[in-house]
């Protein structure tokens, strides 16, 4: 009788960790609003999988990553995303690769966030100004000085930014934990959004005048479309 009260009180603590561990999956794009007519969804939180009878060898590889990219832009940087998108092998792996290629002299990676992921970048050459700021209250900022070799992680949901301080062009490439771990430039996303923010509720926020929110946004919203 005790051996069944034993095997009892085992059973109810099982169940009871497999409730508490529970969770709902993470999302893996922006967002996927639930409907009721199968019929009519087109999107999943992810990717559909193809037959394993079907997939190949190249199913898990990609190529081209050794190839420099054209940093003559705005910001003087260019990355190359390889994600779930240009790599279907990365399916429900929850990771993906980023390469980054910086101009010399100030090319930049401008203040952004992975609303999935989090980051760790290696330098593989030149020499980077990198950093990320914390939550509310405290945005306590965490800054350093790369130098070909080193590694600097960025947490998930962190704004956070790459700057060339070298007088010659810098390559860096960055794993992220997430097949789709998405990105939200700052200043394009506030000034470039659309349709556009009410002008006057920025100008609020960042505590400028009107007239100069109104500017940005014509710059940064051209450039977004």
């Amino acid at each position: 009788m005790k051996s069944v009260h034993v095997l009892l009180a085992f059973v109810l603590f099982a169940l009871a960790s497999s409730l508490a561990s529970a969770y709902d999956p993470s999302p893996l794009q922006d967002f996927c609003v639930a409907i009721n007519d199968p019929t009519l969804g087109i999107f999943v939180n992810g990717k559909f999988c193809k037959d394993p009878n079907l997939v190949k060898p190249d199913d898990f590889f990609f190529t081209g990553l050794n190839i420099p990219r054209d940093t003559n832009n705005q910001v003087g940087s260019n990355v190359t995303i390889v994600n779930v998108d240009q790599f279907p092998g990365l399916n429900t792996l929850g990771i993906s690769l980023v390469r980054i290629d910086f101009a010399p002299n100030g090319g930049e990676n401008p203040p952004h966030i992975h609303p999935r992921a989090s980051e760790i970048l290696f330098l593989l050459e030149g020499t980077l100004y990198v950093g990320f700021v914390t939550s509310n209250p405290n945005n306590t900022f965490f800054s350093k000085i790369l130098h070909k070799g080193d590694v600097f992680v960025f947490p998930l949901g962190m704004i956070h930014f790459q700057v060339n301080i070298g007088k010659t062009a810098a390559v860096a490439f960055a794993s992220l934990s997430s097949q789709n771990p998405g990105v939200i430039t700052i200043a394009n996303a506030v000034f470039g959004s659309m349709p556009r923010i009410n002008p006057y509720a920025l100008a609020r926020a960042f505590q400028l005048d009107v007239d100069v929110v109104k500017a940005l946004q014509l710059k940064f919203w051209t450039s977004n479309n």
